[in-house]
């Protein structure tokens, strides 16, 4: 084509948008003639052309010109959504999809075909399928949709939430005689079946900095697993008086536990960054014991020391008292490594406290320790008008050999050695 053809069809591309975009829809198709008229299969204009036909109730024509521009330029998933809405305009549902399904197949991710397959599969009375695409719909969709994106979205997780619904009503059918059998023992089982239908995300582990492998993902651990563990909950009355007593003479002295300095992104923390409304004590900090601290609360430091803390130099252990003020939320997050567990002590629990780790929501209550696995997500909530406190400290994930632990505290160190004075 010469010089001059291809900038005489530049020319009028650039008219023919500024037309549409004005919303002069037929000078923009006059325009897009033009072109045609000097390069036939041009696929820019077969398909804006295409469009207009669609738009002016010709889906015909619409069909031949599109055909053509997906021949032009087959590599478009546009053309291929576009040729879907003429086959659905003349009735043609077998051809529909098809357009649908070559559109996805040059971008599994194209979000307008994508949500059209859920659609259509709602359309034809295929709910269930519908579901699983709308399920797909979901997982791509932007966080914050453009307008005409609004309506769909909400009736595609209508459609999946009701499917969900009845998936779980038909399996719970067919498992109500095995349940019976079971004896009430299926809080596994009833977890898996949740993240099977999708009412429950899998939850797993993810570590911020060394994740050990082949470790069991459980999110709160039976405390009758812990010997160790009657005696610190014997002392809750004695923590609950010591705590209250630094709460009382020395509350200048408890800190802001997120810390994140300036510059840094802050995500989910931005709230409680520097923020007192998460506090806390620290009675082992990063492995040190913080003797002064430790002086004003002589019976739980005590108590501290006969515990089996996970000893890793220059990390672990850390204990302190926690404190999470009225109407305050610890938003989801992780821990940085399955090598520990984490041990709460419940000392001051207001209602409406709870604290969520994976799909387990539980309450604390003083005299009953939780230990739970902080790399699977967790979150915390005081929904009372008073102060919540508990002690927390941690301790070796017991799945590690002796050797795996020694093994692990020369990891870190060696880690931390590396990266020092750079």
């Amino acid at each position: 084509m010469a010089i001059g053809a291809d900038r005489r069809i530049d020319d009028l591309l650039r008219a023919a948008d500024t037309a549409l975009q004005a919303g002069r829809l037929d000078e923009a198709a006059r325009l897009w003639n033009q072109v045609r008229l000097i390069a036939p299969d041009h696929p820019r204009a077969l398909l804006h052309l295409g469009q207009h036909h669609l738009h002016r109730g010709d889906p015909m024509i619409a069909r031949e010109l599109l055909e053509r521009a997906a021949a032009a330029d087959a590599g478009n998933p546009v053309v291929a959504l576009n040729l879907s809405a003429a086959f659905r305009a003349m009735g043609d549902n077998l051809n529909e999809l098809l357009a649908l399904d070559r559109a996805l197949a040059i971008d599994p991710y194209f979000f307008p075909a994508l949500l059209a397959r859920g659609i259509y599969f709602e359309r034809i009375g295929k709910p269930r399928q519908a579901a699983r695409t709308y399920k797909d719909v979901l997982a791509i969709a932007p966080e914050n949709p453009e307008e005409w994106m609004r309506k769909p979205l909400a009736r595609a997780r209508e459609v999946v939430e009701q499917n969900a619904a009845a998936l779980d009503a038909f399996l719970e059918g067919r498992l109500s005689a095995l349940r019976a059998r079971a004896g009430g023992a299926t809080t596994r089982f009833d977890e898996c079946k949740d993240i099977l239908t999708g009412s429950k995300k899998l939850m797993v582990q993810q570590p911020t900095l060394l994740n050990f492998p082949r470790l069991p993902a459980i999110p709160f651990y039976e405390r009758k697993d812990f010997p160790w563990l009657a005696e610190v909950e014997a002392a809750t009355d004695t923590i609950r008086d010591e705590f209250l007593a630094l709460l009382r003479d020395d509350a200048r002295e408890f800190e802001a536990y997120v810390n994140h300095p300036e510059g840094v992104p802050l995500n989910q923390w931005a709230e409680l960054n520097h923020s007192p409304k998460w506090s806390v004590f620290f009675l082992w900090s990063d492995g040190v014991r913080q003797d002064a601290h430790c002086a004003r609360c002589p019976k739980t430091a005590a108590l501290l020391d006969r515990v089996p803390m996970a000893r890793v130099p220059g990390a672990a252990p850390a204990a302190f008292f926690s404190t999470l003020a009225p109407r305050t939320l610890i938003p989801p997050h992780t821990g940085v490594t399955n090598t520990r567990l984490i041990v709460h002590v419940p000392l001051v629990v207001p209602e409406d406290c709870w604290f969520r780790v994976g799909n387990e929501t539980r309450e604390w209550r003083p005299g009953e320790a939780l230990i739970f696995d902080d790399t699977i997500e967790h979150e915390a909530w005081n929904g009372s008008d008073r102060l919540r406190a508990i002690l927390i400290f941690d301790i070796w994930n017991p799945y590690l050999s002796e050797a795996e632990r020694g093994l692990v505290c020369e990891l870190l160190a060696g880690y931390q050695d590396f990266f020092k004075g750079d």
